[in-house]
C-alpha cells in the first residue's frame, strides 16, 4: 500500500482517510454496474466505472463520500461515473449528513462518452448546489495523480472548499489540452515546472483558490477537512455577484502577467522563485497573509 496520498488507489484512500471500520460503499463492484458506452466500443470496463462511492465517518462525523479510480481511464468521467457522483450528492442533500468528500482525481471527461459526459459534469455541478443549499457543505480534495481538470475542475470550484497539496493540480483546461488547442509557443505541456507553478497546489493557494494546502498525508489531508464539516458557505446572489466581482478585479490586475512568478512578486512574494522550493508548512507561513491581496 501506497504511503502517501497521490499514488494510492481509490479505495486504499477511502480506506485510509476515513474512520476505520466506517465505510459503507454503495454500489461496489459486486453490483457490476458498467458504462454500456465503453462495451459497445469494445473497450474494457470497470465494474464500479471508475468511481468508488458510499458513506462513513471522519473524526466521528457521518459524511457521504466519491473517491475516483486514478488508474481506470485517468479518472475520466463517463455517464454511469457521473451518475454515481451525481446520486451522492442528491442523497445528502436529502438526508443531510455533516458533509461531503469528493476525492477527485481525473482529467476531465471520457472522451469515449464525450455527449454523455457532459451531461453529466451539468448533473453533477447542479447536484453540488442542490447538496450546498441543503446547508451540506461540499468539500474537494485535489491532491491525485492525474489532477482535476476539465468539467470537475469547474465542479470543484463549485464546492464549498478545496484542499489540496503541493502535488496536486486545478484547472479547467490541462496541460496538452491548452498545448493542442494553442500551441506549444503558448503553453508546453512538457515543462513540469511550469505546469505546477501554473496549476498546482501552491498557485490555487496563493490566489485563495484553494482553502487549505497540506504535505501529501493522509493525516494531514484529513485533518485540513474536519473544520469544515458542518459548516457549509452561503450559496445566494450576493455571494455569486461577490466572487464575480472578485474574479473581474483577479483578470483586470494579473491577466497580462506572462507567467505565474510574475502574480506571486505582485503579491508580495519578496523571492518567487524560490516558492516552488518551500515545503509545504513554511510556504503556508508565508502566503497566509498574502492571500487576499489576489482580489483586492
Amino acid at each position: 500500500m501506497s504511503a502517501g496520498y497521490l499514488e494510492a488507489t481509490a479505495r486504499q484512500r477511502v480506506a485510509r482517510f476515513f474512520d476505520a471500520g466506517s465505510v459503507h460503499e454503495w454500489l461496489g463492484p459486486s453490483a457490476r454496474v458498467t458504462s454500456p458506452h465503453l462495451a459497445a466500443l469494445g473497450m474494457p470496463a470497470a465494474f464500479d466505472d471508475g468511481v468508488a462511492t458510499g458513506r462513513a465517518t471522519l473524526a466521528g462525523r457521518p459524511v457521504y463520500f466519491a473517491a475516483q479510480e486514478p488508474e481506470f481511464m485517468g479518472g475520466a468521467v463517463g455517464e454511469v461515473h457521473g451518475a454515481k457522483l451525481t446520486g451522492v450528492l442528491l442523497r445528502a442533500a436529502r438526508d443531510r449528513p455533516d458533509g461531503v468528500v469528493l476525492l477527485l482525481d481525473t482529467g476531465g471527461v471520457r472522451l469515449h462518452e464525450a455527449n454523455a459526459g457532459l451531461v453529466a459534469i451539468a448533473e453533477i455541478q447542479r447536484a453540488v448546489f442542490e447538496a450546498r443549499l441543503a446547508g451540506v457543505p461540499v468539500v474537494a480534495v485535489c491532491a491525485g495523480s492525474n489532477g482535476c481538470y476539465g468539467g470537475i475542475g469547474i465542479v470543484a470550484r463549485g464546492c464549498d472548499r478545496i484542499v489540496m497539496t503541493e502535488e496536486g493540480r486545478l484547472s479547467v483546461s490541462g496541460p496538452e489540452v491548452i498545448e493542442a488547442h494553442r500551441g506549444v509557443e503558448e503553453f508546453d505541456a512538457r515543462d513540469r515546472a511550469l505546469v505546477w507553478r501554473t496549476m498546482g497546489g501552491k498557485h490555487r493557494y496563493l490566489l485563495g483558490e484553494a482553502d487549505a494546502l497540506v504535505e501529501d498525508r493522509f493525516e494531514a489531508l484529513r485533518e485540513a477537512v474536519v473544520p469544515y464539516l458542518g459548516h457549509a458557505r452561503p450559496l445566494d446572489l450576493d455571494s455569486v455577484r461577490a466572487e464575480h466581482e472578485a474574479l473581474g478585479r483577479r483578470l483586470a490586475r494579473f491577466g497580462e502577467a506572462p507567467d505565474s512568478l510574475d502574480i506571486w512578486s505582485a503579491l508580495g512574494v519578496a523571492d518567487p522563485a524560490r516558492v516552488p522550493m518551500l515545503e509545504p508548512g513554511p510556504f503556508v507561513e508565508m502566503a497566509a497573509p498574502l492571500r487576499e491581496r489576489a482580489d483586492a
